[in-house]
This record gives structure tokens, sequence and C-alpha cells, in this order.
């Protein structure tokens, strides 16, 4: 099934200079880019993109959620391919860097561990954020991009595998 997620490059992402290392893993997967700007976040949308992370996981990462996301610039993706909202998963890996896999984007750029993060009053810092279902792609796309802003284009991959 032909799916569109949402992906989201983070501050630390974009300040490390790791975008197009990272863009390439999806497009070496194959996966079409539908979408794409940079954009800094204020204190309303970040909360809007965070809903139900309090009644979840409680103010304080809330509040860490909403501070990391402001540091610097994001860059947003509309991804759209072949049951992309789990493949984008796999490729960028545990929501937590220390449990990542190498060979995923968590896995190969950060490390840091939650335990570490609490002890030590920081941030998780995991470079990349990925729509976890359909339903949560769909509400994330339609907060970040307007239609105007989406592309329907062949890429080879279309060709040979769609």
């Amino acid at each position: 099934m032909i799916e569109r997620t949402l992906v989201l490059l983070k501050p630390d992402a974009v300040q490390r200079s790791l975008c197009g290392r990272i863009l390439s893993r999806f497009e070496d997967a194959g996966i079409k880019i539908v979408g794409m700007k940079m954009v800094w976040i204020d204190d309303k949308f970040a909360k809007t993109h965070y809903t139900g992370i309090a009644e979840r996981h409680g103010e304080r990462v809330l509040k860490n959620l909403v501070d990391y996301i402001k540091e610097a610039p994001v860059v947003a993706l509309v991804l759209e391919g072949v049951n992309v909202i789990d493949v984008v998963r796999k490729i960028v890996g545990s929501t937590y860097p220390n449990e990542s896999l190498p060979g995923t984007i968590r896995g190969d750029f950060c490390h840091i561990s939650k335990k570490y993060a609490n002890d030590n009053n920081k941030k998780v810092g995991n470079l990349i954020h990925a729509s976890e279902d359909k339903k949560s792609a769909e509400r994330e796309i339609s907060l970040w991009f307007s239609k105007s802003e989406l592309f329907n284009y062949k890429i080879v991959h279309d060709i040979h595998v769609i």
C-alpha cells in the first residue's frame, strides 16, 4: 500500500549538518520526498505537534520536547512509498538512541540513553521524528503542510517497484 508519513529532522540534525546524510538513507531505499521545508517552531505549534504527550508522559517530558524542537530550525518532510510508515521507522531506529541498532539513523549518529538524560537533566537528542502510525501521519502531515506544498511525480523506483 502506498502511504505518506511525516519526518522531522530535528534541531540537532540541522546543527550537526546531518540533513543530507539522513535524506540519502530514505532516497537510497527508494522512498520519494513529496514535501520538504525548513521552519522555526514556536511554543504553540510545538505543543500542537506534541498533543497528548503531557497526558501520557507528563509535563516535564512535554516541556523538554518543546524546548528541544525550538533550539534551531527543523526540516520537515513528507515521504511516500510502499508501507512507508513502517519502513521509515525501521530506518530511523528506536526512540532512545542507545537502543537503536547499528545501520539505523539513530544507531549510527547518536547514542544518549533515557536514563543518562534523566539523571543529568538533559534532552534525549535523537535527531529525527517519524510518524508512529497512519492516523498520526495524517494528522501530522495536515498540521505541517498544506495540500499545495505536496507534490505528485514519478521517480525511477515507481517504474521498477510499484
